[in-house]
């Protein structure tokens, strides 16, 4: 693993924001349809609300809010693993693809759920 690569696993602001660019190119793959199209729409709604949350966290004026954010990020991560789900439900055909963006959302859900009880048990 290269030194940069690392280093962006650690810094959140930048994972966060490649993840949401990583599900917009996703997206990008999945054939539009009836059936796709509200889902497309749900996922890169979820799916980068998690980055912009992490952002308001970052600049939060309270512990209170701050643990807000996070848990929204939490929820936001959780919603795009059931995005990602309904869409190779209804194209199986891109299960390879939603494999690895399936796994980082998975990660990010477990780091935020990390932070969120981190920062509630120091309250």
């Amino acid at each position: 693993m290269n030194e940069s690569k690392l280093k962006s696993d650690f810094d959140l602001e930048e994972r966060t924001s490649s993840f949401g660019v990583k599900v917009i190119s996703f997206v990008k793959n999945v054939p539009q349809n009836n059936i796709t199209n509200p889902l497309i729409n749900q996922i890169v709604r979820s799916g980068t609300s998690v980055g912009a949350n992490y952002c308001e966290a970052n600049e939060s004026v309270s512990k209170k809010d701050f643990i807000h954010r996070i848990s929204i990020c939490v929820k936001e991560a959780k919603e795009t693993k059931h995005w990602i789900r309904m869409i190779v439900a209804a194209e199986p055909k891109i299960r390879n693809l939603a494999e690895e963006l399936w796994q980082e959302c998975k990660e990010l859900h477990l780091i935020f759920g990390s932070i969120k009880r981190n920062a509630k048990a120091k309250d």
